[in-house]
């Protein structure tokens, strides 16, 4: 008998779902569609399910958590439309303090079809989960978390409070506000961020990353496409398969690493390690530095602070021009092992160059001091190329 009722129970909440499933049929524009209306109960927590269609939840909402769904069937009558929709069931229920939109294709898979729900809640959600077979996704004016999963739609997010995850097969992700902490991944598409109040870790299998800003740090990661991060307020890690990487101001330490682009950082408050297999190396304003390229020139300008360690610049085939404040304590250790053509230049009287090896043979340069008494260790050496030692004031 218990069991009975429970079952009873279990019906009595999936019949809003079955009522609303006729719904409204009508023409539109050459084809058929369906649209379909509801309400849910005023749950802290959503979690939204669809087979089929995109999703898009909007925040602000005053009157709870109400729902618009249109269907549309390109068919070539009514009745074949009616026939497409009755596979596409609607199912609306409660199951503890969530609610539930459910969106399940029966009876095969989707022809000739596609839909959208539209969906309003209140700002003050607590949390959102959306997943949806292969349709994008849209969430904006949540203060609470929102997770997301597509088998291959675009993701975008805008005015979340809390934490965000996200994750789709193969299409943009684009990310506005974040109040706490993101994670996304693409299997390949284009990734745009805007402000994050937390840690950022963003993935995409092939396209480009942008990043305006993360107060607590970021790992950032591309299989092949170009990194531009504007602002970090804390650890940086960037990877590329063989993009360029543009950092502007990092407030913490930062590693690089792309398989072939160039680097750039502006500006670094702790010490950073880049490698590029093939790319010119920039930094302007950095405590410390251990960097390499295979064939690429080196520009970097030294500052003083409390991050300052040894720093190593190397290139097998490329320029090295270094920028030192007169007022920096330094040791400095420079050579050119294939020096023919090549030379050693510097400011600093105090930094004396010698060379090795005639006219016509081999021939190596190398150049030592020290600078205020000398301090951390600046090794620097290229291949064949010049080095350039200039005073930054």
């Amino acid at each position: 008998m218990l069991k009975k009722l429970l079952e009873f129970g279990w019906l009595l909440l999936l019949v809003p779902g079955i009522a609303a499933q006729q719904g409204r049929v009508y023409s539109e524009g050459g084809r058929w569609a369906q649209e379909m209306t509801g309400s849910l109960s005023g749950a802290p927590n959503l979690r939204i399910k669809v087979d089929a269609g995109s999703v898009r939840v909007e925040g602000g909402s005053r009157s709870g958590i109400t729902y618009v769904v249109h269907n549309r069937a390109f068919t070539s009558s009514e009745d074949k439309a009616r026939q497409e929709f009755s596979h596409y069931k609607i199912s609306t229920f409660l199951r503890g303090d969530t609610a539930w939109l459910v969106g399940e294709w029966q009876g095969g898979k989707p022809q000739s079809f596609s839909g959208e729900f539209v969906v309003n809640v209140p700002r003050e959600l607590e949390s959102l989960k959306v997943e949806t077979a292969g349709g994008g996704m849209t969430a904006s004016g949540i203060s609470g978390r929102v997770d997301a999963a597509s088998g291959g739609g675009k993701i975008h997010m805008e005015n979340i409070g809390g934490s965000v995850r996200a994750a789709t097969g193969g299409d943009d992700i684009e990310v506005g506000s974040v109040g706490g902490d993101l994670n996304i991944q693409t299997g390949g598409g284009r990734v745009s961020i805007g402000s994050v109040k937390g840690t950022t870790n963003a993935s995409t299998g092939g396209g480009d990353i942008v990043l305006v800003s993360s107060d607590l740090g970021a790992v950032l990661e591309a299989g092949g496409g170009n990194i531009q991060v504007k602002l970090c307020g804390g650890k940086l890690k960037i990877s590329s398969g063989g993009g360029n990487i543009d950092v502007g101001d990092a407030a913490g330490p930062v590693e690089i690493e792309t398989g072939g682009g160039s680097i750039r950082v502006v500006s670094a408050k702790g010490p950073v390690r880049a490698e590029t297999g093939d790319g010119r190396i920039e930094l302007d304003g950095v405590p410390a530095a251990r960097v390499e390229t295979g064939a690429g020139a080196i520009v970097a300008k030294f500052v003083a602070n409390s991050q300052r360690g040894e720093s190593t610049l190397q290139t097998a085939a490329g320029d090295v021009t270094v920028y030192l404040a007169p007022e920096l304590n330094i040791s400095v250790r420079a050579s050119i092992e294939l020096a023919n053509g090549h030379t050693i230049r510097s400011d600093f009287p105090a930094i004396r160059v010698t060379a090795v090896g005639g006219q016509w043979g081999p021939r190596t340069i190398t150049a030592e001091g020290s600078l205020n008494n000398g301090g951390p260790l600046l090794k620097v050496s290229t291949m064949t190329g010049d080095i350039n030692f200039r005073s930054s004031r």
